[in-house]
């Protein structure tokens, strides 16, 4: 569609939300939905053009008034997770794209540097652990590592180690998105080589059963991070229509903000791990239920329903 027509058609829309007070938080959110909506599109199809930079003005506006709001502050936790964070994901649904396609490729190289290189996966994963798994393994109990030491401490161990894992990749990406890049290729080079030791084994569906009852989470959270961090990164090398502060102060605050959405995710990931994934025995029908509960999840909340949040109402 050509500019002009563009503007043509939603114009009176424009001029209306600009004009029209409220104070009910629903109201400004939907304008605030629709608003974005077609900054996004702007962007796509004319990102230097004046109307652009109109409707990112218009959308910091909105932005003001939802949270200058005074009934909001009663409901302003519900309002992130019901509309600030998915709207987030639609924003920057282009950098979670990006950490996606990053994190897959590193995976890979991983899977494919296992298999041509008998020494990579102790090198990746540590002599240690491929001994301790090796003997767990020959004792007809490959996932031990999980049923040692106490389920409590596991928890607050994993959980605050994944929570530091993730605000590591996000302020990464303060060096051009670099390293949010490196952690990204750590992460997808363990993870690939790791499932590669597993399937060599002859435990590849055994891996899968028991270890993405947390992993689906964790893994997921790794690289939404990773786009936070790229989101951060990008606002330096991008800055668009905003000067290079104004751009970077935008992206470390929505960055900040898709990072700490993830806290309660890795929680729930590091209690799958402590409490559920050590009964390596379950039965294949409740591992499969957790698996697919915990990626539809995902991929519904951060994809499907931003998606929803985001179309134009009539």
């Amino acid at each position: 569609m050509r500019e002009p027509l563009f503007v043509k058609q939603n114009a009176q829309k424009w001029k209306n939300i600009e004009n029209a007070a409220s104070n009910d938080p629903d109201e400004l959110a939907d304008r605030f939905m629709q608003i974005t909506d077609d900054l996004a599109y702007a962007k796509t199809f004319y990102p230097d053009s004046k109307t652009t930079a109109y409707l990112n003005g218009l959308a910091a506006k909105l932005h003001q008034s939802i949270y200058k709001n005074k009934t909001e502050k009663n409901n302003r936790f519900i309002l992130y997770w019901r509309y600030e964070l998915p709207l987030l994901f639609k924003t920057y649904q282009k950098q979670l794209l990006y950490s996606f396609i990053f994190f897959v490729v590193f995976c890979l190289i991983g899977m494919v540097s296992a298999k041509y290189d008998d020494r990579f996966v102790r090198l990746v994963l540590g002599d240690t652990y491929v001994d301790m798994t090796d003997v767990n393994i020959a004792n007809h109990d490959p996932f031990a590592v999980y049923k040692h030491g106490s389920s409590f401490s596991m928890f607050f161990q994993i959980g605050a180690n994944n929570i530091y894992v993730s605000l590591v990749t996000f302020v990464s990406g303060v060096f051009g998105s670099v390293g949010t890049v490196y952690f990204l290729f750590r992460n997808g080079l363990m993870l690939g080589s790791f499932e590669y030791y597993f399937f060599s084994k002859g435990l590849g569906t055994a891996s899968l059963l028991v270890i993405w009852i947390h992993g689906v989470l964790e893994i997921s959270s790794i690289i939404i991070a990773g786009g936070a961090g790229l989101v951060l990164g990008n606002s330096l090398l991008f800055p668009k229509t905003y000067n290079r502060l104004e751009s970077f102060k935008k992206g470390a605050k929505d960055g900040m903000k898709i990072a700490v959405g993830l806290v309660p995710i890795f929680i729930v990931a590091a209690f799958f791990e402590s409490f559920v994934t050590r009964h390596t025995e379950m039965p294949v029908w409740l591992s499969l239920t957790i698996l697919i509960s915990t990626f539809t999840f995902i991929i519904w909340y951060v994809i499907i329903y931003p998606n929803l949040l985001t179309k134009t109402k009539t």
